[in-house]
């Protein structure tokens, strides 16, 4: 079948046992053999071309489909023992940098075989559509025929900086904040709110700032600048409170608000093995 595919389209039997490392008499004679099995003339032979007959162009098709149909079963058997090929990635920036990035070494030690292709940004992939084999995602998840499978969590905590505090004072109480410059996230929104709970009722309180920005990471780096308070992902702020460039405040009000971590791929049973082993490693490692 591969014999028959490589003459119609290298155009004749020498130039196909080039490809093949066959010579045109084992071309010629493979040729021969097929056309006897199945009792048809496939191919139209004159010293000038080859032409096809219509039976010869309908097992064409057929052979191409089913030579392809091969490569991809091979492709995914030997995804099993040896997890290979290029890995798309999208994480959004500040949880890619601090959180995914880091990890990437100890994969492709593990993977050598797979070649990480990762993009950080904020914007929506459509990974449906192909632009990336795994995408990264905070919160609620909107309906699709994707595949999500949890891979971390992580709280908001409002923060400032030890010398905002000593110039500003400390709130004590959620309302404290209507006098202390709140930086916000700049997403759409009616009305930024942060939310608080007291004596286990829940409540929205309304903040204003004098910056706002897209990511949490930005918010923390102008918090610790001492600009402002801000409530931001902790692990964007992680290594700042380690350091006590900023401290958690009004965790007694916290109401616990956790967003889940996603990673969204294209499942099933023809499922990469490079997509499967990346994601249950983020699921052991991400934290």
């Amino acid at each position: 079948m591969a014999t028959f595919v490589a003459v119609v389209e290298q155009g004749s039997f020498s130039a196909a046992g080039r490809v093949l490392r066959l010579s045109p008499s084992a071309v010629s004679r493979a040729m021969d053999r097929i056309e006897a099995r199945l009792g048809v003339r496939l191919v139209l032979r004159s010293t000038r071309a080859l032409s096809l007959t219509a039976e010869g162009q309908a097992y064409l098709q057929a052979a191409r489909r089913i030579l392809a149909d091969l490569d991809d079963a091979e492709q995914q058997i030997a995804d099993q023992g040896s997890p290979r090929g290029r890995l798309r990635v999208s994480a959004a920036l500040s949880h890619g940098r601090l959180c995914v990035v880091p990890l990437l070494g100890r994969f492709a030690a593990l993977y050598p075989h797979i070649l990480i292709d990762i993009a950080l940004t904020d914007a929506l992939v459509d990974v449906a559509a192909g632009q990336a084999d795994v995408a990264v995602r905070f919160g609620p998840l909107a309906d699709s025929t994707l595949t999500a499978r949890k891979i971390g969590e992580t709280r908001r905590v409002v923060v400032a900086s030890p010398d905002y505090l000593a110039r500003h004072g400390v709130p004590r109480e959620p309302e404290d904040l209507h006098g202390h410059n709140c930086l916000n996230f700049n997403f759409r929104r009616a009305e930024p709110v942060w939310p608080f709970r007291r004596a286990g009722r829940d409540f929205a309180l309304s903040v204003r700032g004098s910056i706002e920005a897209n990511n949490g990471e930005t918010l923390g780096q102008l918090a610790a600048a001492g600009i402002g308070v801000a409530r931001v992902g902790a692990f964007s702020v992680a290594p700042e409170i380690a350091d006590n460039r900023l401290v958690a405040i009004l965790e007694e009000y916290n109401p616990g608000d956790v967003e889940l971590i996603h990673a969204v791929f294209v499942g099933g049973p023809n499922t990469p093995a490079r997509v499967r082993v990346f994601v249950d490693f983020l699921a052991a490692n991400l934290r």
